[in-house]
């Protein structure tokens, strides 16, 4: 793992940890929560491809 892939993780996994206890309170109902996670779920692979792509 190189050193601009690294930083990569550790930042995502930054914004996660600061995003998901909010998250999780936010969307006590199972309809909302699936909806949410769905968008939480795109917006993080759209990142992950376009940092795959831009650090190639």
């Amino acid at each position: 793992m190189s050193l601009e892939q690294a930083f990569s993780v550790f930042f995502l996994i930054a914004v996660l940890v600061l995003v998901l206890p909010s998250f999780f309170r936010t969307n006590s109902k199972l309809k909302q929560f699936f909806n949410n996670l769905f968008i939480w779920s795109v917006i993080v692979l759209s990142i992950v491809i376009v940092l795959s792509l831009i650090l190639r």
